[in-house]
């Protein structure tokens, strides 16, 4: 991973604005599909701007793999935050909140879709530039999950077996996931609660 030179870094404005702490927003790429844009926040206690940065991620996505901002000699390197893929939440599940919007709601309780989150952490002069990039993917298997009909048929070329002890799982890789692309609505929200937290702190 390239280290991000401390020093070098000049004061950061967010784009499409002259507020050094702007919002974060979802804009139009000329010819191409939308992106979230990232957000500055500032930073006292590195500690403490981490852990809540974890958490917040952790409310949506089970982390994999965290790589902390680090001070290396005199350089910083950039954080990262890896997690699992996870099946979408569905309208039986008010206690996940990956699937953000009542259209991914729906869609995930009807189709095999999936998210994989990946955070970065850039030290800006100011604070720490976050941003989030959430892959969406969508499985399309040549037939329902444990069918036998279809490979039964008129097959003699293999013995058939049983399947009655399988379990069905909802987090098995498959060969047919088909990307999406981004879900910039998940990544909105989780960017706009990474800013809130570190921009409006707890007093007590």
């Amino acid at each position: 991973m390239a280290p991000v030179s401390a020093t070098a870094q000049p004061t950061f404005v967010a784009p499409g604005g002259n507020s050094l702490f702007q919002s974060p927003q979802v804009v139009q790429q000329p010819g191409g599909p939308p992106v979230t844009q990232g957000v500055l926040v500032p930073v006292t206690n590195e500690d403490y701007a981490w852990e809540q940065i974890v958490d917040v991620v952790d409310d949506y996505f089970r982390v994999d793999q965290e790589n902390r901002v680090q001070l290396v000699g005199n350089v910083l390197t950039e954080g990262r935050i890896d997690t699992f893929p996870q099946v979408g939440s569905t309208i039986l599940e008010p206690q996940r909140f990956d699937s953000v919007g009542r259209y991914n709601l729906f869609e995930s309780t009807f189709q095999s879709i999936r998210r994989r989150a990946e955070i970065r952490v850039i030290p800006q002069q100011g604070g720490w530039f976050v941003e989030a990039i959430v892959q969406k993917e969508i499985e399309d298997l040549p037939r329902p999950e444990n069918s036998t009909a279809g490979a039964a048929s008129f097959r003699t070329d293999i013995p058939l077996q049983s399947n009655l002890r399988e379990q069905t799982s909802r987090t098995r890789l498959s060969n047919y996931w088909i990307p999406l692309g981004r879900d910039c609505e998940v990544e909105l929200q989780m960017l706009e609660e990474i800013q809130e937290r570190l921009t409006n702190p707890p007093t007590h």
